[in-house]
């Protein structure tokens, strides 16, 4: 149930061969096990943790997602479409989030918002995979919000230094942070209960 950096790698960027080099480096050593992957809708992790770990689901992360929705409604309506959009991932299980979200893109035509209503159509159900797990580690898998914390305090500690001499230097700046992260924020405090999950399947993993 406690976190644990897995490894940290040089990218020039996120596409599906830096990912794929990325997630085979860890399989090579030994990561096995994945249930569940946490990310965004990058196409190259998505595409790549389908090739590596091919028994992991993937979970579309809801905050993400929201803001992919917001950016296709007009500002002055984006409270109110947060308010629909919570209540779909506020359902007791995937059969109610689902007729939920039919609801709400009902009502998304009706508000004359077509293209918002048109991805939570076809992306939607995306976000919906972390009902097939235990319901009290249902907050903890719908996003990757921890990992979107430690990308912020690596930004802030690279922005403090500036320039780099090379990417290595960046690297090992980056590294050290994870490190201490690790060794004094995550290895303190248990993040999730395991239990529930064994309970009902064999020993897994959750990358995010």
């Amino acid at each position: 149930g406690y976190r644990e950096i897995l490894g940290i790698v040089e990218g020039p960027k996120e596409d599906k061969s830096g990912w794929s080099a990325f997630l085979r480096h860890l399989v090579d050593r030994g990561l096995s096990g994945v249930q569940i992957v946490v990310s965004d809708a990058c196409r190259g992790l998505v595409e790549s943790a389908a090739e590596f770990l091919p028994d992991a689901q993937w979970q579309r992360c809801v905050v993400h997602f929201y803001r992919n929705v917001f950016s296709l409604v007009p500002s002055g309506k984006v409270r109110d479409i947060a308010r629909m959009l919570k209540a779909i991932h506020a359902q007791e299980n995937r059969k109610a989030a689902t007729e939920k979200m039919e609801a709400v893109i009902a009502d998304l035509r009706a508000m004359k918002l077509a293209k918002a209503a048109e991805l939570l159509e076809e992306h939607g159900h995306e976000t919906l995979t972390y009902y097939g797990f235990p319901d009290s580690h249902w907050i903890k898998l719908r996003t990757n919000n921890p990992l979107e914390r430690i990308m912020r305090e690596i930004r802030r500690r690279t922005r403090v230094v500036g320039a780099f001499p090379d990417g290595k230097s960046c690297l090992n700046l980056a590294a050290a942070r994870l490190r201490h992260i690790a060794g004094t924020q995550w290895s303190t405090r248990k993040y999730m209960n395991m239990t529930p999950l064994f309970a009902d399947q064999t020993l897994g993993a959750v990358v995010a």
